[in-house]
């Protein structure tokens, strides 16, 4: 069971010389920590699996995992790796202990308790992992804790045939114990298990300020990997993904990024631990495939929290693909470092046990980008390069430039390797479709496509040869939906030089009648290459149709919105967030308006059709009644990307008014920040948001 919260150049395995995040190096008297003994070994690559919390919450059954188990075989996911079935929180009877001092299962979803589940999961090929708290059972805190019962616990958890356990921190917490003690207490009775039973120990501390509040820095899951990589296989290394039934890509990010603050004290047999895989959870089929990427060059564990029955085709397709995994599963159990400076597009690198490189060029942002690095700058040398896509499996050659097309919150991920015999096909980089301009204004850099029904636009594909060879006659069609019109600009040049690029423009025009909603362009790009005929690419951008502009005068949150996310949950109309309750701030109740958790963003399209807006923000008093921490917020009205308003930081005692002049503004974002302090209990209000248009 997880908490649910309201809110250049380091020597990596003495072979890459890449960059490394500043705070990346080991703290003092640390370095021996961070060598496994050699009888923790138990999993040399990542192990991979599944976990009921974030799919079946807290009450997982015996009939769910047995139907979860079967699918993983018929799936195939089993044989692609997936072996751990892994039982979460809540499943120990509401007592749970009995009189002699053993864990109970609950009969209610363990009627027959865990052991013959244990076993109809092993005569499945499959591998079970059980769940625990390090510090003692405290009703209402946790669903059960081990703390005073290490040894009896594993003892019991190996008579049970379990292979694995995983280790909270929910109760260690409440009762103030030192993380790095308990688990160390737990870990040796692991190890020394009554059946000598080998069981992987997955050390699972989420407490993380500022989300969990203020704790001491030696009792966050950011410091388990100072004692971690010596008594587990894993370590948790931030607070939780998501909540159940919901994984958001932003939240993906930050795990990540904390995840990738240690990259040294990751190697076989022991692995940071950013949480689990959220397929279909909160996340576009492209955000999951980006955090499937990003997980696999982390060297992280691969346990998929999605109930997987439920999954489409897509969804198993990015969780079986091969050449992924592969990285992933990696002998070496190296973690990707950063190359080069933090930013909206980076690029990751990760050394492979055969001496290539899994190379990750990832584009954090809102609309798409061809993204570029140098095989010198990832750690190989040569003239002649051969890149395996991981996610196409398209192989070409590059004479140095390791580059993609990437779209809008994606990631391209390639096996690069020294290129031998004869010259391949050469590496051609097909551009996404990209709106540049609508009307007269130019689409600022970095935001999300939008045009409205009778825009001309102008969209631009950008094509670039990184290979040795010339590739001729290049060519761009685009597709657009019926109705429209998509006009080229210019003529195509004869052919595309080595280290060369060539932008292809065209005017779209979109009828009046151009229904809302998304719509997308694809372009195919085609080109000859010297023994291999012509060949083409496509490539294909989503697109936003704005709704009609409000008219007259109206409460925008009852008008449509383009877009809106929430830090928690979703944006509420005329509702605190979370909670169902009207809006409150410093005790007035207020009719109208939006209710979010930071961090936020609503967008609206105006159109050019609004004169004011008037509004009122603030922290909702719903706060008051679940603690002190946290509660504060900044609030933004941005027209067309300038700040129309700026209300500072507001705490729970707080409220601005403001009254904005939306003159000649096309694009509207209502933005929520968390302050800089995380975003627990930042429940956020815009109330009133009348608009005059």
């Amino acid at each position: 069971m997880k908490r649910h919260l309201t809110a250049l150049l380091a020597l990596v395995t003495g072979l890459l010389a890449v960059s490394v995040p500043a705070d990346a190096s080991p703290a003092a008297g640390t370095v021996a920590a961070t060598t496994p003994a050699s009888q923790q070994v138990l999993s040399p690559t990542p192990y991979m699996g599944w976990n009921t919390y974030y799919a079946l919450g807290g009450d997982p059954t015996e009939a769910e995992i047995k139907s979860v188990a079967d699918f993983l075989v018929s799936s195939g996911l089993r044989d692609s790796g997936y072996q751990y079935v892994w039982i979460d929180g809540n499943w120990a009877a509401p007592t749970p202990r009995s009189a002699a001092g053993d864990l109970v299962p609950n009969p209610d979803q363990f009627p027959n308790g865990l052991k013959p589940l244990v076993d109809y999961i092993h005569s499945k090929g499959l591998k079970a992992g059980i769940y625990t708290d390090a510090g003692p059972y405290i009703p209402g805190k946790c669903g059960l804790g081990s703390h005073g019962y290490y040894q009896r616990d594993a003892d019991q958890f190996a008579a049970w045939k379990f292979d694995a356990v995983k280790a909270d921190y929910l109760c260690g917490i409440a009762a103030d114990l030192d993380p790095k003690t308990v688990y160390t207490e737990f870990a040796h009775a692991l190890r020394n298990n009554a059946s000598k039973r080998p069981m992987i120990f997955n050390l699972c501390n989420p407490v993380t300020s500022p989300d969990w509040g203020n704790y001491p820095e030696e009792q966050q899951s950011t410091y388990s990997w100072t004692y971690a990589p010596s008594i587990a296989q894993s370590w948790r290394t931030y607070t939780d993904v998501g909540f159940v039934g919901e994984i958001k890509y932003k939240d993906v990010l930050r795990n990540y990024d904390a995840n990738a603050r240690h990259p040294e004290a990751a190697g076989p047999g022991h692995f940071n631990d950013p949480d689990y895989l959220g397929p279909e959870l909160g996340m576009t089929d492209e955000e999951f495939r980006t955090q499937m990427t990003l997980w696999s060059v982390a060297a992280a564990p691969l346990m998929i929290g999605s109930d997987v029955r439920k999954l489409s085709k897509t969804s198993l397709g990015i969780l079986e693909d091969r050449d992924v995994i592969a990285i992933n599963q990696d002998s070496a159990g190296v973690q990707a470092v950063r190359v080069g400076p933090a930013g909206t597009t980076e690029t990751w690198v990760k050394r492979l046990a055969n001496g290539d490189r899994a190379v990750v060029l990832l584009n954090r942002g809102d609309s798409p980008a061809t993204l570029t690095t140098k095989a010198s700058s990832v750690g190989l040398s040569g003239n002649r390069f051969t890149l395996k896509n991981a996610w196409t499996d398209r192989v070409t050659e590059s004479a140095g430039t390791i580059s993609a097309a990437v779209p809008a919150h994606g990631a391209a991920l390639f096996r690069v390797s020294a290129a031998k015999g004869k010259p391949g096909v050469p590496h051609v980089v097909a551009g996404l479709p990209q709106v540049t301009q609508v009307g007269d204004d130019a689409v600022p850099a970095g935001t999300a496509p939008l045009v409205a029904g009778g825009d001309q636009a102008r969209v631009e594909v950008t094509v670039r040869n990184d290979g040795a060879q010339p590739v001729f006659a290049p060519r761009v069609e685009l597709a657009v939906p019926t109705g429209w019109t998509a006009r080229p600009l210019g003529e195509a040049p004869k052919l595309l030089d080595s280290n060369h690029s060539a932008t292809f423009a065209f005017t779209v025009t979109l009828p009046a009648t151009a229904a809302p909603g998304n719509a997308a362009l694809t372009a195919t790009t085609s080109y000859e290459v010297v023994g291999k005929g012509r060949l083409r690419q496509e490539t294909s951008t989503p697109i936003v149709v704005a709704p009609a502009a409000p008219d007259g005068d109206v409460a925008l949150s009852h008008h449509q919105w383009i877009s809106a996310t929430s830090g928690w949950m979703s944006p509420t109309v005329d509702q605190s967030v979370g909670g169902g309750s009207p809006i409150s701030m410093v005790g007035q109740v207020h009719a109208t308006g939006i209710g979010v958790a930071s961090p936020s963003t609503i967008r609206y399209y105006l159109g050019d059709q609004c004169s004011r807006l008037t509004t009122t923000v603030g922290i909702d008093d719903a706060v008051r009644n679940v603690g002190p921490e946290g509660g504060t917020s900044t609030f933004q009205v941005i027209g067309d990307g300038k700040v129309l308003f700026d209300s500072g930081v507001l705490t729970r005692d707080d409220i601005r008014q403001a009254d904005i002049d939306l003159t000649g503004v096309r694009v509207l974002d209502l933005v929520v920040g968390d302050a800089g302090d995380g975003g627990y209990n930042d429940r956020a209000d815009w109330a009133g948001l009348n608009a005059t248009c």
